[in-house]
């Protein structure tokens, strides 16, 4: 029986009361593996622009390949589809999840240069749906269908440069809501012993744990680093309180700061834009409300309004010393 490739993009599909795709990820991996279907890679979990107004939290999307009989597409396609409206909050506004399937071997260079747009701009849904069309994909959107523009990324997105690994642990559904138990000290002692293969685990100056989410979500923790070895000898070495329903490694370009464009001058801001920009400190640090500090930076071209907030630390002290 001749076998295809099929790529996949899923987004969208949580809400501000919980869920999380890739939790439907992480169940469509069983489901999919057990229909016979094989993965050719890490799913990908791809942060797409951080300043878009409707995303959840995170806006991450979702997506993997795998290679199946023929005769096992439809099968794969409904087992998505099914996962998907199952697991997502479809009657919470806001919430637009969005399916793509490709079935090529190869994706075009066209939708790459889409998925790097997403991550850096404003993408409309127009223009999403036009491209599935064009690379002859299939498109199935819910609610407003915003999902189908994450969906494609991931599907499009080439990791030919930078990229790392996030390993997240997920609880049994009995535990979702209710307080999260990991044994701290083995989170700060796993930090300290693969630091800086792995990321992002502990704020060390506020003592704080970050790779335990606070909302209401599917996901127990989640460890960031440089490979597949690196995060999975980390998740080897937390000692958790309550049972890890199952565990999926992610390939990711978090951490690579992807979204940051480089621009000559400071005319080049764009609303929504996340930018890497020189300047002058123009006006003398202020705080507000006596938390966030507010100070102004320019060029020849312009002046802007620059804003480090409370929660950033460190950086917020050394703002206020600019001038």
């Amino acid at each position: 029986m001749p076998k295809l490739i099929m790529h996949v993009g899923v987004d969208d599909t949580d809400s501000t009361k919980g869920g999380c795709t890739t939790y439907v990820i992480a169940v469509l991996v069983e489901k999919l593996s057990r229909l016979g279907a094989k993965f050719l890679d890490y799913p990908v979990l791809l942060r797409l622009n951080p300043n878009v107004p409707w995303k959840t939290r995170g806006n991450g999307a979702l997506g993997f390949r795998i290679e199946c009989e023929e005769n096992l597409v439809a099968a794969a396609k409904e087992t998505v589809v099914e996962t998907v409206e199952e697991l997502s909050d479809l009657g919470s506004k806001g919430t637009d999840p969005g399916i793509v399937f490709v079935c090529r071997a190869q994706i075009p260079e066209k939708a790459a240069v889409f998925a790097n747009k997403a991550i850096t701009k404003i993408v409309n849904l127009k223009e999403a749906k036009g491209l599935v069309a064009e690379i002859g994909g299939e498109a199935l959107g819910y609610n407003t269908c915003r999902g189908i523009i994450g969906a494609l990324a991931a599907i499009g997105k080439k990791f030919d440069g930078d990229y790392t690994y996030e390993l997240i642990a997920y609880r049994t559904p009995k535990n979702w809501g209710l307080k999260r138990l990991v044994e701290k000290s083995s989170i700060f002692e796993m930090d300290r012993l693969t630091r800086p293969l792995t990321f992002n685990n502990v704020d060390l100056e506020k003592q704080r744990v970050i790779i335990t989410p606070r909302g209401p979500d599917p996901i127990l923790f989640g460890i960031r680093g440089e490979s597949p070895e690196n995060v999975k000898k980390a998740f080897e070495l937390i000692k958790p309180l309550e049972p890890v329903e199952r565990w999926v490694i992610f390939r990711t370009n978090q951490g690579t700061d992807e979204h940051i464009v480089r621009v000559s001058a400071l005319r080049e801001l764009g609303q929504y834009t996340n930018v890497a920009a020189k300047g002058f400190v123009s006006s003398k640090p202020r705080n507000v409300p006596l938390r966030h500090v507010v100070f102004s930076v320019k060029d020849e071209s312009g002046e802007v309004e620059c804003i480090a907030f409370e929660p950033t630390g460190n950086l917020r002290r050394v703002a206020s010393k600019l001038i």
